[in-house]
């Protein structure tokens, strides 16, 4: 299923998510909030974090600050959490690859139990990758990048924003795909590698949009492909941008992404709920609808806490396969 259909199909079941429990009136924070963002500023977990943040301070009667944690493809900042009193006042957002890929990648070194460590809140937002490289590389088309990328071994860098993500584990599946030997460059996070790729230090990024997007908008980077089977037609800038069902035909290629916030085991109940029912809130608003939107992310709330859990269940084969299929081990 396309990331649009998927859209069109996850964006009406918010309304039923708006009915807010009245459980969650029980629990309020008596200080300052934290949500961690366990990656570099500037990416797009970052971003997503910090519109969260504003719009959550007046719901919640607290100040809520984002704290980045990079490191360890985001399991230092999930730890963090994790070791924090377990009071409602601690929260990770996180993409999908630190609650799923990262068992697999991190082995017997992974430091916590995803679904035993943590208890889910809800997603915030879904969306896809877009293949980009610097405005000043030659490239035209996809097809052209490749190409060379062939004549080339191992000459066309792809910076991402660690090993693991799911940045790096679609790219490795276009590399299979295309058979066009490319060299990955791991960061810690995407905002350093942002930085290079405006520089020139790397050839390219196949990573989240949110904060790709406004260096194509000034022209600093070329969009090529994205990362979802169909077109992106709900952005302008990208509605010419092919998918990768017209670039890689039978490849199977459909990059979903999504955002979520969850909470250490043992947070009280009725502080999650009342997380819960406040991100609900704020993603109410249409302005903040919108921004998510422009940004590319498709809010997309869990009615319930346990409706995300059990989506985030059936991830986990989903992002076991693709480590597996990369070779990727975390270093």
């Amino acid at each position: 299923m396309t990331l649009s259909r998927r859209a069109a199909l996850t964006l009406p079941l918010a309304a039923p998510a708006l009915i807010r429990p009245a459980s969650a009136q029980a629990w309020a924070p008596t200080r300052p909030v934290r949500i961690v963002v366990p990656i570099a500023p500037g990416g797009a977990n970052d971003i997503i974090a910090r519109l969260m943040a504003e719009r959550l301070t007046p719901i919640l009667g607290q100040s809520v600050v984002v704290e980045n944690r990079p490191g360890a493809g985001g399991n230092i900042g999930a730890q963090s959490v994790i070791q924090a009193e377990k009071d409602g006042h601690t929260w990770l957002l996180t993409s999908a690859n630190v609650l799923t890929a990262n068992t697999y990648l991190y082995g017997n070194r992974m430091p916590f139990v995803p679904l035993r460590d943590f208890v889910p809140v809800t997603r915030i937002g879904i969306g896809t990758l877009l293949w980009v490289v610097n405005a000043a590389r030659p490239w035209r088309t996809f097809q052209e990048q490749i190409e060379w990328a062939r004549r080339n071994p191992g000459r066309v860098s792809m910076g991402s924003s660690g090993t693991g993500t799911i940045s790096h584990l679609y790219f490795e599946k276009v590399k299979r795909a295309t058979g066009a030997d490319m060299t990955h460059i791991p960061y810690r996070g995407g905002g350093p590698a942002i930085q290079d790729l405006i520089s020139g230090n790397i050839d390219m990024m196949f990573d989240v949009i949110p904060a790709l997007l406004p260096h194509i908008r000034e022209g600093r980077f070329r969009p090529l492909a994205a990362g979802s089977a169909q077109r992106i037609t709900y952005v302008p800038e990208l509605a010419n941008v092919p998918g990768m069902a017209e670039l890689l035909p039978g490849s199977g290629i459909d990059a979903l992404n999504w955002w979520c916030v969850v909470a250490a085991t043992g947070t009280p109940d009725a502080a999650v709920n009342a997380m819960h029912a406040a991100i609900l809130r704020v993603l109410e608003n249409e302005e903040v609808r919108q921004r998510l939107l422009g940004l590319t992310v498709f809010p997309n709330p869990d009615p319930t806490p346990a409706a995300f859990g059990q989506f985030w269940r059936d991830q986990v084969p989903v992002w076991r396969d693709l480590v597996q299929q990369s070779g990727a081990v975390a270093e």
